[in-house]
């Protein structure tokens, strides 16, 4: 296997004997330090499994499940790798994890993620989520080092042992408009000095502290919370032009597919008007599923009821499994056409009772049609506009 170091640059990850950055076009010269994985927080020392790299190929074909070889094909079928970009999982500890996967009809993964937690289940956790916007240039290395730098200021931060529950939320969305500063700094460092059309993504990012979550938003990306009994909440408002319809009165069916209903008017990057977070808290007094995701899954179950009764209907393991269940999700949100990047990821919140409601099938949402904009994403009539 070839040994990865990081781009002095970046921070994406490199052959060691490679001399140019896939990810930016940097000149490597002699390799720094090791790939960049998931922040360490106590309980977190050794994480199931690392952060995703920005190059290269899955060394298992996933047409047939043979072996790739160095050039990139299957060596039984013949078919391409399929790019480690394309679609990885994360999963930091077993009660947190997420997968992001290109979809069906783009040509490249703009979606990100990071995630980080501690062992000890629903006891402090870290969930970014971040949807590059493809009419500008460079937003899959920009959303990737944006998720990433948002995720290493939070897992930093902890409101744990605060003595007062006003003072526990005041410490996380300080944390949390931190990350996002920190965020928006990393899609600035990677857009290109000049650029017509520079990098911007979305955001959304949640900490878990015990039964505290709080949830910061810029743009469409979405929190939710699904009690295993008891009602299912959308945790955000959308920085977008279909939720200033619904707001005005527009049912969200009627403001989701209409023309530019996925305009949004609030992004990370150097030409963002505003990047300003809008902050939720919740007390998670019952157990359940907090999911935070791209709008490749919304587009098609967008109503809390509905995503909730499908994530019910997942949900049938013997033990709660939150990477089975992203994956599960991904897959689903690909049969229904996989027009856009899918990104999941959870976090279980408490043993799963002895006695569950059976699960009612969900009613899939049409993918909204948009009318072009200045900044319209390229590809499907789907995906993040700049209004």
């Amino acid at each position: 296997m070839t040994q990865l170091t990081a781009c002095p640059k970046c921070s994406a990850p490199v052959g060691a004997d490679e001399q140019y950055c896939e990810a930016c076009g940097a000149e490597l010269g002699q390799p720094t330090a090791a790939a960049a994985a998931p922040a360490q927080t106590p309980g977190n020392e050794t994480p199931i499994q690392s952060a995703p790299v920005t190059s290269g190929h899955d060394a298992t074909c996933h047409e047939c499940g043979g072996s790739v070889a160095a050039d990139g094909y299957c060596s039984e079928c013949g078919v391409k790798a399929r790019s480690l970009r394309d679609h990885f999982t994360e999963r930091p500890a077993t009660w947190v994890a997420g997968v992001c996967d290109r979809g069906i009809r783009h040509s490249r993964n703009e979606d990100a993620m990071a995630l980080d937690a501690r062992a000890e289940p629903s006891s402090h956790a870290v969930l970014v989520v971040c949807d590059g916007v493809s009419s500008s240039t460079d937003s899959d290395v920009a959303s990737l080092a944006a998720a990433r730098a948002a995720r290493d200021v939070l897992a930093r931060s902890s409101a744990s042992g605060i003595g007062t529950a006003g003072a526990r939320v005041a410490v996380s969305v300080k944390a949390l408009e931190a990350a996002v500063e920190a965020a928006n700094d990393a899609v600035i460092a990677n857009t290109a000095a000049g650029s017509g059309s520079p990098a911007s993504c979305t955001f959304v990012a949640g900490v878990l502290d015990a039964s505290l979550l709080v949830v910061a938003c810029v743009g469409d990306s979405r929190a939710y919370w699904f009690p295993d009994a008891g009602e299912p909440r959308m945790l955000t408002t959308d920085d977008s032009f279909a939720a200033e319809q619904i707001a005005s009165g527009v049912s969200r069916a009627e403001a989701e597919n209409g023309p530019q209903a996925h305009a949004i008017t609030k992004w990370l990057g150097s030409d963002a008007p505003d990047h300003t977070p809008s902050t939720t808290t919740l007390d998670l007094d019952s157990p359940g599923w907090v999911l935070l995701c791209s709008d490749g899954l919304w587009n098609y179950c967008s109503e809390a009821k509905d995503l909730a009764a499908l994530v019910h209907q997942m949900d049938h393991a013997a033990t709660p499994d939150p990477l089975g269940l992203a994956g599960s999700l991904v897959d689903w949100a690909n049969t229904q056409g996989g027009v856009d990047n899918i990104t999941v990821t959870l976090a279980r919140i408490g043993p799963r009772p002895d006695i569950t409601t059976p699960p009612v099938a969900a009613t899939a949402a049409t993918p909204a049609v948009h009318s072009g904009t200045e900044h319209r994403e390229e590809g499907p009539h789907d995906g993040n506009v700049l209004s």
